[in-house]
């Protein structure tokens, strides 16, 4: 009989736990798969524990009782006619008798001879029966006397006990003589019941396996029927992640996952009318913002000739040769003047943006002179006092000039008006790459507006609603490099002012398209994010 170390409990809950760790990481058929495994083997070793556990019982009581009565039968009939006082012979020939009964087990009788010594009687079996063999909790339940009751009618009784010597089992039993007789033992083999139930247990255990082979199937064709739908699942969402609006899943059946296909189906064809309605409105909007666009430009072609010509006037009488206004009017020509070059920018700006958001905005690509381009930039706007260049000569690219030269209008107009003087400009080349770095003078952007300084109308303080940028000059600026292929990042630098990088590819791809807009966006805009609103 052994007994099992609690430390191996513990060992198991560990092990079980880290089986359980590791199992969250596997796929869901696997798991299923194991899961329902678990749960036949569990029902199958159940079953099988509790048949063989019923069958040996039932084996060994029928053996054991049939033995057992068989010895007290042969006790009463044979050891019961042996004189009080017998001798060594009449011993050792009862014993003999007794163990030729039908059940074949060996027989030790004690008796008490003539000169009051112990007479032993063996049957000479199983290589000799001695008392030695009998277990001594036995002898002392056998030889103790019990008070006669009642309940209670003989003072001795038959004892039995099953015991293992050499891997085989034993039943040995032992009782009295009532009324002055030997003291009988006994001793059966029960190795013939041992290998049945050992064949039995086989048995089981191949039943076992079997029926946790069958399990493991079923739950593969189990997981595949659940795991499909969800898989089909899976690939829609997918596909509707990608774009595809349109994307169905087939419903059949009545069970929770048919319902859960009709869910998706109602959330798509939901998704669906919600974006074509939101497209639908976005195109609206771009088309409303195109027409004002183009409606404003006939009326203030005729106000910009009109404030041209308050222009001149202004100059002719700040020149002091005569002028026909009156001190107290002068101040509102001139925001008349301002406000409607103001909107003439602002328009521009509006209709490069609507062909940016409509696709339409092409490339006209020639070989340029990078630093003669941005020479060209500064001294049309006569910046030349304010910023310093440090190009060398010669670095060529594909690029369309006149987007080039929105770039950089934009990017140092912006570093002048927020920055301030002088302004640093350099061309380096990098790889394939043409890089443009644009650094002010100034305090540098706030590190809570550097991600939107590109953003349309982003207003970086809500107390300065107005400002005299349209606020979209840097992402126009942004749209023209990204048509180049390239790209605009700001940052704050180390010693102070704000840096922008202008990155161009030397031969930008696709080839261009030689059909170009009239118009582009007005240069200078000074939108760094200070008095922006909004995203469009």
């Amino acid at each position: 009989m052994t007994r099992e170390h609690q430390g191996g409990t513990r060992g198991l809950a560990a092990a079980r736990k880290g089986f359980w760790s590791g199992l969250r990481f596997t796929s869901l058929r696997l798991r299923l798969v194991l899961v329902f495994g678990l749960v036949a083997l569990t029902a199958a070793v159940s079953a099988s524990g509790i048949a063989y556990w019923l069958n040996r019982e039932a084996v060994l009581t029928r053996t054991q009782d049939a033995v057992l009565r068989d010895f007290e039968q042969e006790m009463q009939n044979r050891a019961g006619a042996l004189p009080e006082h017998p001798t060594q012979d009449e011993v050792q020939h009862t014993a003999g008798q007794m163990a030729n009964s039908s059940q074949r087990f060996a027989v030790l009788l004690v008796a008490e001879g003539t000169d009051g010594a112990a007479v032993y009687g063996s049957s000479g079996g199983l290589g000799g029966f001695a008392l030695s063999d009998v277990p001594e909790s036995l002898r002392t339940a056998v030889n103790k006397e019990q008070k006669v009751t009642s309940a209670n009618k003989h003072p001795y009784h038959l004892y039995w006990q099953r015991i293992t010597d050499d891997d085989t089992p034993y039943l040995v039993a032992g009782t009295r003589v009532i009324g002055g007789g030997p003291t009988g033992y006994m001793l059966k083999s029960l190795e013939p019941e041992a290998k049945d139930l050992n064949s039995l247990a086989w048995s089981l255990g191949i039943a076992t396996a079997l029926a946790l082979l069958g399990s493991a199937l079923l739950a593969q064709a189990l997981a595949t029927t659940v795991l499909k739908p969800v898989h089909r699942l899976g690939v829609a969402a997918r596909r509707l992640g990608e774009g595809k609006l349109d994307t169905r899943l087939r419903v059949s059946g009545t069970d929770e996952l048919a319902d859960l296909s009709r869910t998706f189906n109602s959330a798509a064809e939901n998704l669906e009318k919600r974006v074509a309605d939101m497209a639908g409105r976005e195109q609206a909007s771009r088309r409303f913002v195109a027409d004002m666009s183009h409606e404003l430009r006939t009326p203030l072609t005729a106000l910009t000739a009109v404030t041209e010509v308050l222009e001149e006037e202004l100059e002719y009488e700040g020149e002091g040769e005569g002028g026909s206004f009156d001190p107290m009017v002068e101040p509102a020509v001139r925001l008349v003047v301002s406000e409607t070059r103001r909107l003439n920018d602002l328009v521009e700006n509006l209709m490069e943006v609507t062909r940016f958001d409509a696709g339409t905005a092409r490339l006209v690509l020639d070989d340029v002179d990078v630093a003669d381009q941005i020479t060209a930039c500064i001294d049309a706007r006569a910046w030349l006092d304010a910023v310093e260049l440090e190009a060398e000569r010669g670095i060529h690219a594909r690029l369309d000039p006149r987007r080039l030269d929105v770039i950089l209008a934009n990017l140092i107009g912006n570093a002048l008006k927020h920055g301030g003087s002088p302004v640093r400009v350099s061309v380096a080349r990098a790889d394939d790459e043409v890089v443009i770095r644009v650094r002010d003078n100034g305090p540098g952007i706030p590190e809570d507006v550097l991600p939107h300084v590109f953003d349309r109308f982003y207003k970086a303080s809500a107390s300065r609603p107005r400002s005299e940028g349209s606020g979209l000059g840097l992402s126009i600026a942004m749209e023209n490099a990204h048509i180049h292929g390239g790209e605009i990042t700001a940052e704050n630098a180390p010693e102070g002012g704000a840096v922008f990088t202008l990155r161009l590819p030397q031969d930008p791809s696709p080839p261009a398209d030689e059909d170009a807009e009239d118009t582009a966006g007005a240069a200078g805009d000074g939108s760094r994010g200070k008095d922006a609103k909004g995203q469009v």
